[in-house]
């Protein structure tokens, strides 16, 4: 199913809220004047992020993901576009390895689609080999990462790529993106030219090598990174249906803009455990994006939620003004998002709302950030505003609901960003 469709499952519940909470507040203040989005396209093609994620953590094959890692498998990884082009290139991490890993073969390929799910299905004749220095294979160091040579292919906004590794020797831990909210698939040997999905026969629910991928424009002007936690990284969202929030603003954008993802489930602003923290990982996973021209933070409710070493809200402003000090200095636009509530939630104390409120009066101060986008005015209850409106909740009363996800994907300002 396009996400277009699976947005209009959620347009009548969305309105019904809408009307029985006519005064909730949209959320957006754009503190700065600044026409990010109205840059022109590139007059010559450049490279621009259309896909990202963070890497998260090692898995092994004895974690439950089956073959990944063992001699001969292939991983299908599947991604979704938010911007296309003419050509793209795949960058692959051993981050979490203690090994080299070597690759013997990658393939680039176009998603056929089906039932369930995009499929291992490639679109007939869209299969195209990635190199890597004009060889079909490469080594990549430990705690390092790699970037494929040009593939050209017809790449297409708001749709499925297939990117295929194989690896035909044992190459210790595999650096993964779990949460990944998307089923990609598994063959024994290298399967990496196969149009047909038959060989897939093993599925897996997070990305394996594949941390990034460019294409090649002339029509879309830039990259929106938005880095965050479970909330950003969609962790409650339905599966295979690209409901995420940023998956919403990427769909908003039209193709204009390239929309990543570089959330994690878990993760911190100050300290590292869920993957490392989001000061800690800014150079990787968001700077080095291709064509970014903009960040949204949105983040710092595990800084307060977990202990041992909670975080007070002065700890976490002071982490945000560091982080928007550094985008800026890459010449980054900064929106910094409020965090969302979370009454209702086992660990969420009325001293955890404290620190809260702390972190929110001072983003939506103006002080903090370029710019401001409200997520906790745009999803609380009216009537119990340290709480998330039902609709919005999944069940948690933490984490948002699909129809709340798409919620903050609307009230995010592009004119703001």
């Amino acid at each position: 199913m396009n996400k277009r469709q699976g947005y209009a499952s959620l347009a009548a519940l969305m309105a019904v809220v809408a009307l029985i909470c006519g005064g909730i507040y949209l959320g957006i203040d754009t503190v700065r004047n600044r026409p990010a989005l109205r840059t022109p396209p590139s007059a010559t093609p450049v490279w621009l992020a259309t896909w990202a994620a963070a890497p998260v953590a090692a898995a092994t094959a004895d974690d439950g993901a089956g073959a990944v890692g063992d001699d001969g498998s292939t991983v299908r990884n599947v991604v979704h576009t938010s911007i296309g082009g003419t050509a793209a290139r795949v960058t692959l991490s051993n981050l979490y390895g203690t090994v080299p890993l070597r690759i013997g073969s990658a393939s680039l390929a176009v998603a056929a689609g089906g039932a369930g799910g995009a499929g291992a299905a490639a679109v007939p004749g869209s299969v195209r080999p990635v190199l890597f220095g004009g060889a079909p294979g490469a080594t990549v160091a430990p705690g390092g990462q790699l970037v494929s040579d040009p593939v050209a292919l017809r790449i297409p906004y708001d749709g499925d790529l297939l990117v295929s590794v194989h690896v035909p020797a044992p190459g210790g831990p595999v650096t993964t993106h779990t949460h990944a909210r998307r089923t990609s698939y598994v063959a024994g040997g290298d399967r990496t030219r196969d149009e047909s999905g038959d060989g897939y026969d093993a599925r897996i629910r997070s990305w394996h090598h594949v941390t990034a991928v460019d294409v090649l424009t002339s029509q879309a002007r830039g990259s929106v990174v938005a880095v965050g936690d479970s909330i950003t990284d969609g962790v409650t969202s339905t599966p295979d249906t690209d409901r995420r929030w940023p998956d919403v603003l990427a769909d908003r954008l039209g193709g204009r803009y390239g929309v990543v993802n570089a959330g994690i489930s878990g993760n911190r602003l100050l300290l590292d455990g869920r993957g490392e923290s989001a000061l800690g990982r800014l150079d990787r996973d968001v700077f080095s994006r291709s064509g970014a021209t903009s960040v949204i933070v949105a983040i710092g409710v595990n800084d307060l939620l977990r202990s041992p070493y909670a975080g007070t809200g002065e700890q976490v402003v002071a982490g945000l003004r560091e982080l928007a000090g550094r985008a800026r200095a890459q010449g980054l636009h900064v929106t910094g998002a409020t965090i969302l509530p979370c009454a209702g939630h086992p660990r969420c104390s009325a001293a955890v709302e404290a620190e809260r409120a702390v972190v929110n009066r001072a983003v939506r101060s103006g002080t903090v950030f370029d710019s401001v986008v409200d997520f906790d005015r745009a999803l609380r209850d009216p009537y119990a505003p340290r709480r998330l409106l039902p609709a919005y909740d999944s069940g948690d009363h933490l984490h948002p609901s699909d129809a709340g996800y798409a919620r903050m994907g609307t009230v995010v300002d592009p004119a703001g960003l």
